[in-house]
C-alpha cells in the first residue's frame, strides 16, 4: 500500500504534465477506437459463416443489379422445382428493390437533407432478414414490429430511420410526397407509420416501403400513360436474400438456381452475403488498408513518443530522488517498476475514460459513427471498445515508458551526489 501511495503521490506531483499526458492519450485512443469501430464492423460483415448464413442472388453481368420482379417468387424458393419435395429450399428469404427520390420537387433545390432512399420489400421481412435487426430481442424491436403491423392497415405506409426523419424535419404520422429519381415520373404519396430502433445504427438513414404498394403504383403509372409500362417496370428487383442453414444447403440451392432455365435472361449469380459485401467494398480497399496499416500504427507510435517524452522529463527531474531511494535500500528493479506503474496507471485510466466517452457520445448522442462506406451509413461503437481503450493506453504507456524507466533504474548514486556537492 505504501508503494501504491508513492505512485499516486508521484503522479500528483506535476499535475499539469500528468493531465496533458492523459489528454494526449485520450485523443489518440479516440482516433484509434473510431478506426477500430469501422474495421471490426467491416470484418464482421465479410467473415464467412458456416451455419445460419445468408446468400445474395443478383444479376450476373450488371451493377447495379436490375432483374424482373417475375424472378422473385422462384428465387425465394431457392430455384426449387415446385413438384420436387426433396429439393433444397431456404429457411427464409427477402426480395429487395431500391427507390431513390427526394421530398423536394424542384431539382435545383434537391439536397442530401431531402434525399429519400428506401428498400422496396415485404415489410415483415425487415424483422427477420435485415442484418443485425434479426438479432434484436422482441423488446428491442418493438417500435419496428409495431410499424410493420400498422403497414398492413396503411398500404402506403413507410418506415423511416430516425436520422432521416430528423433531416427531413418529419415525425411519425406525417405524410410526405416523394419524387422519384431512379423511377422517373413516379411520385409516391406516403404516410410515416414508424421508425427503426436506434440500434443497429446502419438503418438510421434508410426507409422501407411495401413491395405490393409499389407494384400497384407501377400499374397506376401504366394506366395513366396510355397502357405504356414504366421504363423500369421489368427492372425492379435488385437483390434476393436467402437464409440457409449451412454450406451444404447453400451449395444445393446455388446449383438449383444456376441450372434453372428460368433465370437466364438476364442471367443471375449467387454468393454468400460476406462475399457479396466484400465485392462492394473493393472500391474502398485502399482506404481500409491505409486505416488498418498506416493510420492505426502511426497513432500508436505518436502516443508512445508523447508518453516517452513526458516520462523522460520526469525521470531527469527526479534523479536525485532515485539516488536517495537507492541509498535508503530500494532495489533498481523496484525503481523501474515504480516508473512503469506510474505510466501504466495514467495510460490505462486515460484510455478507459476516452473509450467510455467515445462509446457514450457516439452511440448515445450521434446514434453511431457517421462514416459512410458502401451501404454502411453509420457504425456503432462496440462495447469491446472499453477494453480496447484500456489495452491501447497500457500498451503505449509501457512501450513509451520502458526506456525512461530503465534510465531511472540505472541512476548512479555517486554521479548524482557528485553533481549535488
Amino acid at each position: 500500500m505504501k508503494y501504491l501511495f508513492l505512485v499516486f503521490e508521484n503522479i500528483r506531483r506535476n499535475l499539469i504534465r500528468t493531465i496533458l499526458t492523459g489528454l494526449g492519450t485520450m485523443v489518440m485512443v479516440l482516433v484509434v477506437t473510431l478506426v477500430f469501430t469501422v474495421l471490426t464492423s467491416l470484418d464482421k460483415s465479410t467473415t464467412e459463416k458456416q451455419k445460419n448464413l445468408k446468400a445474395i442472388v443478383t444479376e450476373k453481368w450488371q451493377i447495379p443489379s436490375m432483374m424482373p420482379y417475375s424472378y422473385a417468387q422462384a428465387l425465394s424458393e431457392g430455384g426449387a422445382d415446385p413438384g420436387d419435395p426433396d429439393a433444397a429450399r431456404p429457411d427464409d428469404s427477402m426480395s429487395w428493390g431500391f427507390f431513390v427520390g427526394s421530398t423536394e420537387e424542384n431539382p435545383a433545390k434537391r439536397s442530401f437533407e431531402n434525399l429519400f432512399f428506401a428498400f422496396i420489400m415485404e415489410p415483415e421481412k425487415a424483422r427477420t432478414m435485415l442484418d443485425e435487426v434479426d438479432a434484436l430481442s422482441d423488446e428491442e424491436a418493438l417500435p419496428l414490429t409495431a410499424a410493420i403491423q400498422k403497414m398492413k392497415d396503411v398500404p402506403n405506409g413507410v418506415i423511416i430511420g430516425q436520422e432521416r426523419l430528423d433531416k427531413m424535419k418529419k415525425r411519425v404520422g406525417d405524410r410526405i410526397t416523394v419524387f422519384g429519381r431512379n423511377y422517373r415520373d413516379m411520385n409516391l404519396e406516403l404516410e410515416i407509420v414508424g421508425t427503426f430502433p436506434k440500434e443497429p445504427a446502419r438503418y438510421a438513414d434508410s426507409s422501407v416501403i411495401s413491395r405490393d404498394y409499389f407494384n400497384r403504383q407501377l400499374d397506376a403509372y401504366q394506366r395513366s400513360h396510355n397502357n405504356q409500362p414504366h421504363p423500369m417496370a421489368e427492372k425492379t428487383l435488385g437483390l434476393v436474400w436467402l437464409r440457409l442453414s449451412d454450406r451444404k444447403a447453400f451449395n444445393k440451392v446455388s446449383e438449383q438456381i444456376l441450372k434453372s432455365p428460368s433465370f437466364t435472361s438476364p442471367a443471375v449469380k449467387i454468393e454468400t452475403s460476406s462475399t457479396g459485401i466484400g465485392a462492394f467494398l473493393e472500391a474502398w480497399r485502399d482506404i481500409i488498408w491505409a486505416m488498418r496499416w498506416l493510420m492505426t500504427p502511426a497513432c500508436m507510435l505518436v502516443l508512445s513518443l508523447v508518453i516517452s517524452n513526458a516520462i523522460s522529463i520526469s525521470v531527469r527531474e527526479r534523479q536525485l530522488e532515485f539516488a536517495v531511494m537507492k541509498v535508503l535500500g530500494f532495489h533498481p528493479n523496484q525503481i523501474l517498476l515504480l516508473v512503469l506503474i506510474e505510466a501504466l496507471l495514467v495510460g490505462v485510466l486515460s484510455g478507459l475514460l476516452s473509450a467510455a466517452l467515445t462509446y457514450g457520445l457516439v452511440n448515445g448522442i450521434w446514434g453511431g459513427l457517421p462514416f459512410r462506406i458502401a451501404f454502411f451509413p453509420k457504425f456503432a461503437v462496440p462495447i469491446d471498445a472499453l477494453w480496447w481503450g484500456a489495452a491501447m493506453g497500457a500498451a503505449t504507456a509501457f512501450v513509451g515508458s520502458f526506456y525512461p524507466a530503465w534510465q531511472a533504474r540505472s541512476v548512479k548514486v555517486s554521479d548524482v551526489f557528485a553533481r549535488v556537492t
